[in-house]
């Protein structure tokens, strides 16, 4: 079993950034791989960014060059670094997790992107 807690979410300005954090409850060594998801209402939820434990890294295209996932094993911790944060990056933002058989998901953090 893995719990997942995130946190770092807020209130942000267009073109401002935002820093979010994946805390595991065990040792993420031997999870096969890791990331976001989003979900804003309305909208299907979408997953923006994994990265496996070989810290290979994947995006979606609404994402791509403006938002950076990363891992420290050290701290069982996952971050995904958002610049240039847009309004329709608004969303409930959270943590997800695959190993030996079993998804894990979070229960999300709001980032909110307005003026």
């Amino acid at each position: 079993q893995v719990q997942l807690v995130e946190s770092g979410g807020g209130l942000v300005q267009p073109g401002g950034s935002l820093r979010l954090s994946c805390a595991a409850s065990r040792s993420i060594s031997t999870i096969y791989a890791m990331g976001w998801y989003r979900q804003a209402p309305g909208k299907q939820r979408e997953l923006v960014a994994t990265i496996t434990g070989g810290r290979s890294t994947n995006y979606s295209d609404s994402v791509k060059g403006r938002f950076t996932i990363s891992r420290d094993n050290a701290k069982n911790t996952v971050y995904l670094q958002m610049n240039s944060l847009k309004p329709e990056d608004t969303a409930v933002y959270g943590c997800w997790a695959t190993t030996a058989g079993y998804q894990y998901w979070g229960q999300g953090t709001q980032v909110t992107v307005s003026s």
